[in-house]
């Protein structure tokens, strides 16, 4: 690894430069939470924030209203440092995506200065809706990534890691259509909706017993009918099914279907299944740009336990690993007992432990870019394969 001392003390100074800018920009989003693709107040934030520092940005890139583009520098290594700041519905930010913005303000702010010394062209995305719209998979496809050597970010967790246990995921919707009558006048004009989900949950918990020890298979009702004296003639649910691959979920895709399926078989009601946003796959990580993010947050004063299970979810970082070298560390915001999507995870995301994560992880990522950029056989093969 090139001696890159100099440079550490560069991006530190920086990085204590902007560490208001930063923690002001997280605490906002904290205390303003915005659903997928409705987070209007975030993305004008971090557009602003960004630049404030020195980058060009571009709203609404990829037809998203609420993604940003920021960009400094010409170089031929292109980095990418992603930005999240969607909220969950009803405990607001508890899966700490104001840190993910702030963090990768932070490591783009410490970064800026040095872009033309290290040939590189920085760029940060707000990538709106990671919580089930898949905004990375959209501007994906719509070429806000062409060109990405690079794509990082972190992800604050109860737990410090090199990486996410990162499942396939698809997100879908149910719906049963039925035929309302008077439950007690009339049942037997009835076609009961409720009836199908629940025969379609039963077949769902016995297929549990054949799928893989990775499978997961969730969800809601999100309608469940109208009176208790009315027989259900709707009933809609909102369900996420994950494997380790994507091959292993398109092998239980269909097997889930065949249970919804089931119910309406059973009971006469119609059955409607449609996917809520895209496919969320796998996530690849890049080895050596991981040994260099532990060797530089490391150097910083983060730690990393030996953990055989690190934090296990589904991203749309995922669909993004398949196409460029990534990384998608976690963060230790010191929330334990409190996980990811619970309400005092909320809490934990705007402590000071969490403030010191965003920090501390903003400038493992720079100096991630910065070893990155200056270790030649790692800059050619990076720069070898561009996003498509």
């Amino acid at each position: 690894m090139p001696q890159v001392d100099g440079e550490r003390r560069a991006i530190r100074s920086a990085a204590e430069r902007n560490y208001g800018r930063a923690y002001d920009l997280s605490h906002r989003i904290h205390a303003n939470p915005e659903l997928a693709f409705e987070e209007v107040k975030a993305a004008t934030w971090l557009a602003s924030e960004l630049e404030a520092v020195g980058f060009t940005t571009t709203k609404g890139v990829g037809g998203l209203d609420t993604a940003v583009l920021g960009e400094a520098g010409s170089g031929e290594l292109v980095v990418t440092l992603c930005a999240e700041y969607d909220a969950l519905p009803k405990v607001g930010h508890a899966c700490g995506h104001n840190i993910i913005a702030a963090s990768a303000l932070l490591g783009a702010a410490s970064l800026i200065d040095l872009v033309d010394e290290l040939g590189i062209t920085l760029r940060v995305i707000g990538t709106p809706a990671e919580e089930g719209g898949g905004g990375k998979i959209i501007l994906l496809e719509e070429g806000v990534f062409t060109g990405t050597n690079v794509a990082m970010m972190l992800h604050p967790a109860p737990m410090e890691a090199d990486r996410m246990h990162v499942q396939a995921a698809r997100h879908f919707l149910v719906s049963f259509e039925g035929k309302d009558s008077h439950a007690a006048a009339a049942p037997q004009l009835g076609v009961n909706a409720l009836d199908a989900m629940t025969i379609s949950l039963t077949s769902i918990g016995l297929l549990r017993q054949h799928i893989l020890a990775d499978d997961r298979i969730h969800g809601i009702i999100t309608k469940g009918g109208d009176a208790p004296n009315i027989i259900p003639s709707l009933v809609e649910g909102e369900f996420l099914t994950r494997s380790a691959t994507l091959a292993e979920l398109e092998n239980l895709a269909p097997r889930v279907d065949r249970c919804f399926e089931a119910g309406a078989l059973a009971t006469g009601a119609s059955c409607t299944i449609s996917d809520r946003g895209p496919i969320y796959s796998q996530l690849v990580t890049d080895e050596d740009l991981a040994a260099i993010y532990v060797r530089e947050a490391t150097h910083i004063g983060r730690t990393f336990p030996v953990d055989d299970r690190p934090l296990s979810a589904s991203t749309d970082m995922g669909n993004i690993s398949l196409e460029v070298a990534t990384i998608h560390p976690l963060v230790n915001i010191n929330s334990w007992p409190a996980v990811n999507h619970q309400p005092g995870f909320t809490e934990a995301a705007k402590s000071p432990e969490a403030d010191r994560a965003m920090f501390e992880g903003g400038m493992a990522l720079a100096m991630t870019a910065v070893v990155a950029a200056t270790d030649n056989e790692i800059r050619q093969r990076l720069i070898a394969c561009p996003c498509r």
